[in-house]
This record gives structure tokens, sequence and C-alpha cells, in this order.
């Protein structure tokens, strides 16, 4: 298949380039830049100018659109607040009206989303069915898949990636824990007691392709179908180390340091996530439990 990815430079993207790659699918980058023209391997964009143009790419199969500005990077001021909203939902409306001018859209546009989209779901176990919950990441997750949702009325799939968090050795959660477990200074957070769904990168990317190439469609849960509590998940990656975790990080310590904004919608808050429809439809994690997910992590 002939496929666009925009955010192929991000920890989720270059994995699922290289895997596409060596698939023998012909992948095309989408570049963050000024609209300066494209080639075989890459096109550039610039969302933010609400430009891109994809009519010199030719047929293409599907779009997958994993860029954004990062969230849990920096303290949500109102200029990272809308550049969070704006880099996802211009993003995704520009790539729409870019299909609508291609003589023969793709086929299935594959839409970055996070299962923020639910909120705060405390010890619920939610699937794809659930409602959307409040708060900033939960509206940042409407107003995305709203907007990608209108590539629907040119016949094209629309899938929302609803992913959790995503557990890699070169980026994500881990790569500012690790170290600091390494050293024997990992703890809870808070009462621990909140809940965590995580997913292994490399099923993260299965998910996507699985999803490329069934006829799945709407919302789809990136998560692992076990998901643990902070404590548990501290516990678990502290025995791994063999290195104590006694240590308790409290509330007023990370609204100190992050934010309090921050602190609630991401670092503190419980969620309890289901994939239902990769299941249903016959996916096989290949991690579907921490110890073994953390363990290939780390050995890796």
């Amino acid at each position: 298949m002939k496929i666009i990815v925009a955010g192929s430079s991000g920890l989720i993207g270059s994995r699922l380039v290289e895997k596409l790659d060596g698939q023998g699918h012909q992948v095309i980058r989408l570049r963050h830049g000024e609209l300066i023209g494209s080639s075989s391997r890459g096109a550039t964009w610039n969302p933010s100018a609400s430009k891109v143009d994809l009519s010199q790419l030719g047929q293409v199969d599907a779009v997958i659109n994993l860029a954004g500005e990062p969230i849990g990077t920096s303290r949500w001021t109102a200029p990272k607040r809308q550049k969070i909203v704006e880099s996802r939902e211009n993003g995704s409306r520009i790539l729409v009206e870019a299909m609508s001018k291609m003589e023969k859209p793709p086929k299935c546009f594959l839409n970055g989303s996070a299962i923020g989209y639910y909120g705060d779901t405390g010890d619920s176990v939610v699937d794809e069915d659930r409602e959307s919950g409040d708060g900033f990441l939960a509206e940042v997750c409407i107003r995305n898949e709203a907007a990608a949702n209108k590539a629907t009325a040119l016949g094209v799939r629309v899938v929302h990636l609803r992913t959790g968090i995503v557990l890699a050795k070169n980026g994500g959660v881990l790569k500012k824990q690790l170290p600091l477990f390494a050293i024997g200074l990992g703890g809870k957070l808070a009462s621990g007691k909140q809940y965590l769904s995580w997913v292994h990168i490399d099923d993260e990317v299965s998910g996507i392709i699985f999803a490329l190439d069934n006829e799945i469609s709407g919302p789809l849960n990136l998560t692992s179908p076990n998901p643990v509590t902070n404590a548990e998940f501290t516990k678990t990656l502290a025995a791994i180390m063999v290195r104590p975790s006694f240590l308790t990080v409290p509330k007023i310590a990370l609204n100190t340091v992050m934010g309090a904004e921050i602190t609630q919608e991401m670092l503190l808050v419980s969620q309890k996530v289901a994939p239902k429809k990769l299941v249903l439809s016959g996916f096989r994690f290949q991690y579907p439990n921490l110890e073994g997910a953390l363990r290939n992590i780390i050995s890796g």
C-alpha cells in the first residue's frame, strides 16, 4: 500500500514507519515545515498555517496522522493549551480538506487520539462505547476526532486511535522513570490507587497496522487488556530492576513541579480502559501483561 504518515519522527511514528517499510509498503513521511513541495518519499505540511498539498502524491491508500504538540512536557499555560488543541484539530482538518481535493480519496484515515477522551473513570472498566469524559484532554480528543470524522463524507473509513500510556525504552514515561528507579528513587504517585492503561510500543504499532488491514472504524482503544494501578506498576518495575520503591511522591509536590492540571489529568487520573474492539476483532497482544512488557523493554 501507499501510505502517508504524519508525525513519523515521534516515538510511535518512527517505529511504525520502520515496520511498514519492512512489510514492503510505500511510506510517504509528511514532514512539518514550510510547504515547499514533495518527493517520492516525503512531503511537507504546516498545520499552524493550514497548509498541506497531497495532490502531487498520486493515488494514496491510507493516511495515518500521529502528529501533535507534546502534551506532558511543560505546564499548560494558555499558549501551550492553544498549541495542543490547534495542532491536533487543525492537523486533522487540513488533512481531510486535502483528501477532498484528491482525484480519489484514500480508503482509510487513521487519526491519533488518546484515552484522555474518557476523562477520569475511577475503578470502572470502560471501552469504546463509553461517552466522553470531562477535562482539557477530553476536550482535545473530542475536537480532534470531530475534525477527523468529516472524512467519512468522502467515503473514507475513519479510525480514532485512542492510545494509552506507551511503554518504550527510548521515550515516553519510562525514559524518565528508568534512571530514577535505577538509583532506588522510584516510587508511587500519591496514593498509587489510580489505574494506568498502558501498552507496549510493539503492540501499539501492531494495533495500528491491524486497524489499517481490517475493516475497523470509529474509536479504537490501543491499550493492554490488563491495566494496573500506579502502585502495582511501581512495584513491578522496581522488582524487575531489583531496586527498592519505598518512596511516595505527594500530590503537593507534583502540583508544584508540573502544575495542578497536568497532575490531575495525567499523573493522578485513573483510567481502566479495555481494548474491546481489538480483542473482538481477533488481535493478539504480544505483551498482554505488565511484567513481560517491562522485562522485554529493560532487557532490550
